[in-house]
């Protein structure tokens, strides 16, 4: 995805690789300070690396539903031990979890016969 030509992206690059508003990004720099872009004549150059966590910030709050303090924590979690957020999310899934997410799958069924 990324183009290997050059080793930095600028805003606009970014955020149309990641499908966000430019402003989003720099409201995310506010927000988590792991994302440190370079700045050079009042613009934003990302590297590779920070693409990956804007990425990866992306999904959590997107895909996963979480909060900018969520995310916080989860990155702060990943960055001191990567092993306890692999423990962290065994946890999620608790028989209280799968039960659920069972009794979803048989509603999703039951209103897909029914339509």
């Amino acid at each position: 995805m990324l183009k290997t030509e050059n080793a930095y992206r600028n805003i606009t690059e970014v955020a149309d690789l990641l499908q966000v508003p430019a402003s989003v990004l720099r409201f995310w720099e506010t927000q988590f300070h792991q994302i440190k872009p370079i700045k050079r004549m009042g613009r934003r150059y990302y590297e590779a690396e920070d693409v990956v966590l804007l990425a990866r910030i992306r999904d959590y709050l997107y895909k996963e539903g979480f909060t900018i303090k969520g995310v916080q924590k989860r990155l702060k979690i990943t960055r001191k031990n990567p092993d306890e957020l692999m423990a962290e999310k065994s946890e999620e899934t608790s028989p209280a979890t799968e039960k659920l997410i069972n009794d979803l799958t048989e509603l999703k069924t039951y209103l897909a016969d029914y339509l």
